[in-house]
């Protein structure tokens, strides 16, 4: 992967390649990319772990996503994008089909998945459920239902701004013992300028800020494909008032490496996952862009508490820490007490929903006053 790299950075104009084209190799080329290879990323063996691996989590979408269908909100389609090991998939059709057999019997399923593993991973565990698969949002026919993506976006390509005396894009080169180095050039490319007007978003000297293009065009996709519903992503990020706290003055892109954050970007490329921190308000003025408008965004442990998570608790009187009932308790409270959700935040976007915004106002109502 890095003498790809290199030989990437010898063929450009610059001598140098943007941030955004070097995670695009680093995590998507389709013989050494992250992504693309064919070994464990998800859980205990892997770098990472994310929340759609917990049982618990799946079926309180299942639940939902049954409750907008029987409500007639939505049609009973579902697209998953970016499925991981097809775990949540699993988990909600078992959990709709249990819950809901008659329109378990309409639902139609669609799987979006670049990665190789973890498409064979899916069609393994999800042989018997009649999901279909699609590589890539543009196979994807136009329909009326759910979009659904949960840390989607944070694994998109972005391009790296930092202000000087002038604002410069950060690019990739290497040094003469081939290490892989940054280089700031003068910024010039319109697309990057344009997000950044059309945010508002003034970078103080010294601040550091990843710019999500890929993001944009990808919403712009779901929005084609979305002809009526919902668009629903779970995620972390900011908002541009967050972005432009000192805190944040660095930016947020960072690898994960066998469960060790990495604040280097460029070590390890091929082998480590890439991740930024989504920008919400980015993402809520494109989706509006294409027609899908914000009905809400709230924390991740607000929705799972405003949509009955707690219902999930099993009373038991066994004092074994490691039983099933046990486990299963401990699940549910690790959802809602710090790590995996703390962060998280859940948006829903509509797309020609006229007549059911009182609904999701109601919705977050009650979400507000949901607390621990």
């Amino acid at each position: 992967m890095m003498q790809a790299i290199i030989e990437g950075i010898k063929a450009s104009k610059l001598q140098a390649i943007s941030y955004a084209d070097f995670m695009e190799k680093a995590l998507y080329d389709p013989a050494f990319g992250y992504y693309m290879k064919y070994k464990q990323k998800i859980g205990k063996q892997g770098d990472f772990y994310t929340s759609s691996n917990i049982s618990i989590f799946a079926k309180q979408w299942a639940k939902f996503f049954v409750s907008l269908v029987e409500a007639n909100v939505t049609s009973p389609v579902i697209c998953e994008i970016g499925g991981g090991t097809g775990q949540f998939a699993y988990d909600v059709l078992t959990e709709w089909q249990r819950i809901s057999p008659q329109t378990y019997k309409t639902l139609t399923y669609i799987m979006v998945e670049v990665s190789p593993y973890h498409r064979t991973l899916q069609q393994e565990r999800l042989v018997d459920l009649g999901v279909r698969w699609c590589t890539s949002i543009q196979e994807v026919d136009s329909f009326k239902g759910i979009v659904f993506a949960n840390e989607l976006f944070d694994a998109f390509p972005v391009h790296v701004v930092e202000q000087q005396d002038e604002l410069f894009e950060i690019y990739i080169t290497f040094n003469e013992q081939q290490q892989l180095i940054e280089r700031a050039i003068v910024l010039e490319n319109p697309e990057v300028i344009s997000y950044l007007q059309k945010q508002d978003l003034k970078l103080k000297y010294g601040q550091r800020m990843e710019v999500p293009l890929a993001m944009k065009s990808y919403i712009a996709e779901i929005g084609r494909v979305l002809q009526q519903g919902l668009f629903i992503t779970v995620d972390y990020g900011y908002t541009n008032e967050e972005w432009c706290e000192t805190v944040h003055r660095q930016g947020s892109l960072r690898g994960y490496y066998k469960h060790q954050l990495i604040s280097n970007p460029l070590l390890y490329p091929g082998d480590m996952d890439l991740t930024t921190h989504i920008h919400w308000d980015g993402l809520q003025s494109v989706a509006a862009e294409n027609q899908m408008e914000t009905l809400l965004r709230v924390k991740q442990t607000t929705f799972l508490l405003a949509t009955g998570i707690l219902e999930q608790l099993i009373d038991h009187v066994d004092l074994d820490p490691f039983s099933t009932v046990s486990t299963h308790n401990r699940a549910v409270r690790s959802l809602l007490t710090g790590g995996i959700s703390d962060a998280f935040q859940i948006a829903i976007m509509g797309k020609k929903l006229e007549g059911y915004h009182d609904l999701f106002i109601a919705m977050t109502d009650e979400m507000r006053h949901a607390s621990l």
